[in-house]
């Protein structure tokens, strides 16, 4: 993507997923976002749908989406509605089943997270 103006470079040693998100911010908003790299199916699934969830979005409501998502893939208890709000990523609800997932499913989000703050060393899940 040659419009970013902020990326991140995301690595999980236990599956071999490895992203580079990057990020088109103007202002407050994310104009753009995208991601190149390799992974399982379910960290490629889920850096997936961030980009498309997260185009439009301001940086802060990036972050409050993440902080959502972590509780859904985790396990750990949400607001009521917070299942509603995160639309089409309730689907990784199942991963909180399986905690060596968890890093999968949330890599592209803690690599967006380096991104937007950003932090130049590699995000790893370990």
């Amino acid at each position: 993507m040659s419009a970013a103006n902020h990326k991140a470079e995301g690595y999980n040693p236990l599956c071999g997923d490895h992203f580079t998100v990057y990020v088109d911010i103007d202002g407050d908003s994310i104009r753009d976002i995208g991601f190149q790299g390799s992974g399982c199916a379910i960290s490629k699934a889920s850096a997936s749908m961030m980009t498309q969830i997260l185009k439009g979005k301001s940086t802060a409501e990036a972050e409050q989406l993440f902080a959502r998502f972590h509780k859904l893939v985790t396990g750990a208890p949400t607001a009521n509605g917070d299942q509603t709000e995160l639309g089409k990523l309730a689907v990784f609800s199942g991963v909180s089943e399986f905690p060596v997932r968890v890093k999968c499913a949330t890599l592209a989000w803690h690599t967006l997270h380096a991104a937007l703050e950003g932090k130049q060393q590699t995000v790893s899940t370990e």
